[in-house]
């Protein structure tokens, strides 16, 4: 294992303190339970970097094995790393972004805690920034002399579907779109952040894709290492928050892809009132008691379901969930009486049954997301 942390900075790689007060270079690193490659990774930067001014933030998405106290037992010996911890949300692109807003480096880098990037091209990427001809340096895959290691089929496959569909909303040709590790220039972020969807774990792609000008770039060729420590996070979850952001990037513009997302549950929860209805009935309970558990069963249903989809960035468990389902019930069945008081009044004034419904339906839909996404889900992000 790598040889860690001398006594002084200047032990490590000739700096003194005063040389890396204003910092070139900032290495942003989202982390979930990546505890024991912490160390191993701060130690490669001290080797690959000497002679830079340099720092690490590692964003933790509040790791229950203690990555982030592990950070900060490293930088009470170490000024060069640091740690943002956030608490109640998650999300490898939204890490990233925080990272890079909570350092003042002109040049920043992006790259994963699990060893997986070759941070031996980090001195390469920064030389090609510092001569100002690009905006981004990016570590591939898939240029001439890189590769993916010792990835199966499936996720080879995987990956080159993501890489075509990615087509749809970056028009640069980069070979790697997908990729994340690379570095930039500070102007090319601070022009695109403000658009940027923080969906999913696909920073690079996001960035590209809500740049308000084609971003000059060079691809740097690398082979991705097999994981030493922990476990991968890539699940079916991910493709699916890829999937939101490429979502995002289409419409976003137009209609925000949470509120989408938030109808078609919602019409999924028709179905299920009318299912839990029809059984009890069938069941031989009263129209009005089942009715009520119908309506009581969607409600849940259509939380579940938002909670883990449409805010999964914001999942609520434990108690919180319990609560969050309390709020959003309560916010739901206020908006069933303003769906219909809608719809009624419309109705009255001659508007045609299917009209009035709509109507109805329109304005409960945009209350309960309302409500959803500013007291359900909202309130705890808040508070984080």
């Amino acid at each position: 294992m790598d040889t860690l942390y001398p006594d002084t900075i200047a032990d490590r790689d000739g700096m003194s303190a005063a040389s890396i007060a204003g910092r070139e270079l900032a290495i942003v690193v989202p982390t979930l339970n990546e505890r024991a490659n912490v160390p191993v990774l701060v130690a490669r930067l001290h080797t690959v970097l000497a002679g830079v001014a340099w720092e690490i933030v590692f964003v933790d998405d509040d790791s229950r094995d203690g990555t982030a106290d592990e950070v900060r037992a490293i930088a009470q010996r170490d000024p060069q790393v640091r740690v943002l911890q956030r608490i109640g949300r998650r999300g490898l692109s939204s890490a990233c972004i925080e990272g890079i807003l909570a350092t003042s480096a002109p040049i920043v880098a992006v790259m994963d805690a699990d060893l997986q990037h070759d941070e031996t091209l980090l001195p390469r990427m920064l030389a090609a920034l510092r001569g100002g001809e690009i905006d981004v340096a990016i570590a591939s895959r898939y240029v001439a002399g890189g590769g993916i290691g010792q990835w199966d089929g499936r996720r080879a496959r995987i990956s080159d579907f993501a890489t075509r569909l990615s087509r749809l909303v970056v028009k640069a040709e980069i070979a790697d779109p997908m990729s994340g590790f690379f570095m930039l220039r500070r102007p090319a972020f601070n022009e695109a952040v403000r658009d940027l969807s923080a969906q999913g774990f696909k920073i690079l792609l996001d960035l590209f894709a809500s740049a308000p000008r084609p971003l000059r770039f060079q691809e740097f060729a690398y082979e991705f290492r097999a994981r030493q420590f922990g476990e991968s996070k890539l699940d079916a979850m991910a493709v699916w928050e890829y999937l939101m952001l490429i979502a995002d990037k289409l419409i976003g513009r137009v209609v925000p892809v949470r509120f989408v997302l938030f109808a078609l549950i919602g019409a999924f929860g028709v179905l299920a009132n009318l299912i839990v209805l029809r059984l009890a009935l069938g069941a031989g309970a009263a129209f009005s008691i089942a009715e009520t558990g119908a309506t009581i069963a969607a409600m849940v249903f259509n939380f579940l379901l938002n909670n883990q989809l449409t805010y999964r960035d914001r999942r609520l468990r434990g108690w919180r969930m319990l609560r969050g389902m309390a709020i959003f019930c309560l916010g739901c069945g206020v908006g069933a009486v303003a769906n219909v008081g809608v719809a009624a009044e419309a109705f009255g004034r001659g508007s045609s049954w299917w009209l009035a419904g709509l109507a109805g339906a329109l304005i409960g839909g945009v209350w309960n997301y309302a409500i959803a996404s500013t007291y359900t889900w909202g309130a705890r992000r808040r508070a984080a």
